[in-house]
């Protein structure tokens, strides 16, 4: 994955964090009972399997910025702590979409439902499947904590509310799939814009900013969280929107998921209200778990000549600029900034 130097140089140090909490989780919970090693050895290979580690990146940076040295334990920390929240989230939401792939591999309640079909054990598969994948992402989420304990407590607040946000979003999402794009177009283009920006804008790049300065300097929290937020929150929703484009268009060799999963699921994307508002058909397939190959493409076709990609495309592009503009203005010192302007312009033009 060809990342930006400022994201690499957190993503090292953050995954030999990780791997330090699995080595001595793993150890200890199969001396428990020798069958704890499957959920453990899940967790540990969805966590490490891949991911930019964008999320810790933006914390560090603020952290450096807010007068944090790099070498300090506590953002790496942090940035550990962010990946286990991202990655219970990736798991329950696999599960609530019905998803198979995930980087390129089966997802938590496949393989689990593999293993249960496989040894002809009792009750249904599925099921198993679902459970199991449940209770390794509440151990994802329960880790997330652990790993923050001992950070101050404006900083334990941050991380708190970017937890109810992302739950919040996660529901407006399920709820939006539910009731589909037959509501008037505005409020259908507005609730999506609400649901990028809680499920995905606020805890991609807005908190871990947030979390990043609340460790460094608490007592300047207060000055440095509108400015942040001017910067994070539109390159945030940037990267759903982006997102929400390489769902529809993007490859699956590179993005690691099939392509029209979002129009199968019926996700209450921007790209989906906009097309739905200019073209009545599109309405009458979106949504159904059954498309095929051909149905995807139609869906595609209609979303480009009704000008909903090009909209969509333009808004990233606006949102990214407003980003940069913002960034200009961050109290941050200089070479944060610089890294922090370096990880917004992979964002805009990343293609997984």
């Amino acid at each position: 994955m060809n990342l930006p130097p400022p994201v690499q140089a957190v993503a090292g140090p953050v995954e030999a964090r990780l791997r330090r909490l699995f080595d001595q989780e793993d150890e200890r919970w199969a001396a428990v009972d020798p069958d704890l090693a499957a959920p453990f050895e899940a967790l540990r290979s969805y966590v490490l399997s891949g991911g930019k580690r964008l999320r810790p990146a933006f914390c560090f940076w603020a952290f450096v910025g807010a007068g944090g040295s790099p070498d300090d334990p506590a953002v790496i920390d942090a940035g550990a702590a962010i990946e286990m929240l991202h990655t219970a989230a990736l798991i329950h939401d696999d599960i609530i979409d019905g998803s198979l792939r995930r980087h390129g591999a089966d997802t938590v309640h496949v393989r689990f439902a593999g293993m249960h079909a496989g040894r002809g054990w009792s009750g249904t598969s599925a099921r198993f499947g679902e459970g199991a994948a449940i209770l390794i992402g509440d151990l994802s989420l329960i880790y997330s904590s652990l790993l923050l304990a001992g950070a101050p407590p404006a900083a334990v607040a941050t991380f708190e509310e970017m937890r109810l946000e992302v739950n919040v979003g996660q529901y407006l999402d399920i709820l939006g799939s539910a009731q589909g794009v037959s509501r008037p177009g505005l409020a259908a283009a507005d609730r999506a814009r609400r649901i990028c920006r809680f499920k995905t804008a606020k805890y991609t790049i807005e908190r871990p900013l947030h979390l990043g300065a609340a460790l460094a300097a608490p007592e300047r929290l207060g000055e440095l969280a509108g400015p942040l937020s001017e910067f994070g929150l539109p390159l945030g929703e940037a990267f759903q929107l982006k997102d929400d484009l390489l769902g529809v268009f993007g490859d699956p060799g590179v993005t690691g998921k099939p392509v029209g999963d979002d129009l199968r699921e019926g996700k209450p994307t921007l790209l989906a209200a906009l097309t739905a508002d200019r073209d009545p058909r599109f309405a009458t397939r979106f949504g159904a778990a059954d498309l095929g190959p051909e149905d995807i493409a139609d869906l595609q076709e209609m979303i480009v000549a009704t000008g909903a990609r090009a909209e969509v495309e333009q808004a990233v592009d606006e949102l990214v600029a407003r980003s940069e503009t913002a960034l200009e203005r961050l109290p941050l010192k200089a070479p944060a900034l610089t890294a922090l302007g370096l990880v917004a312009r992979y964002v805009a033009g990343r293609d997984r």
